[in-house]
């Protein structure tokens, strides 16, 4: 079980089936990135709004490659994790463990942002559901102590379709 008042950050690993405490953060801070001011500020006000447990936003940060996107989720931890933020790490093929992370962090006083980058699916992908129920919540409400933060450099995360006009 992971001392989440002296762990910052975890990686999720399928095989052994647990959260990995990170050691050593990527030290990454807020004032090292450039030419994002707009959108920097956009999650940090949504951040601090999470912090507040007042109504926060899920958020994807979607662009080119080397835009600073994956940064800039590392820097709000170490801007943030005194105040009680905590991040974890989940590669995309591990989101069908979302239910299972959630439940060990759902009673946890700390916020936690589950971070996804270089989130997108394929036609016929089905690990977009996990997320849904977890963003969305089933029977259970969603738990007010986690967000979801993911990077992509596609738009849509899901192939948008061409539809043709009905033939006539």
């Amino acid at each position: 079980m992971i001392d989440w008042n002296t762990t910052y950050a975890a990686i999720w690993r399928q095989r052994q089936a647990y959260l990995r405490p990170v050691k050593q953060i990527d030290p990454v801070r807020l004032n090292q990135l450039l030419g994002i001011e707009t959108q920097k500020q956009r999650l940090i006000d949504n951040t601090l709004r999470f912090l507040a447990a007042q109504p926060a936003n899920n958020a994807l940060l979607w662009g080119a490659r080397g835009t600073g996107k994956s940064s800039l989720v590392k820097a709000l931890l170490n801007e943030y994790r005194e105040s009680g933020l905590r991040l974890v790490e989940v590669d995309k093929q591990d989101l069908i463990f979302l239910p299972e992370i959630v439940d060990d962090i759902r009673e946890q006083p700390q916020r936690f942002v589950i971070y996804c980058d270089d989130l997108s699916f394929d036609s016929g992908d089905t690990l977009y559901k996990s997320l849904k129920s977890v963003l969305e919540g089933s029977i259970e409400l969603p738990p007010e102590n986690v967000l979801f933060y993911a990077t992509s450099n596609r738009r849509h995360l899901l192939p948008e379709r061409n539809h043709s006009p009905p033939r006539i």
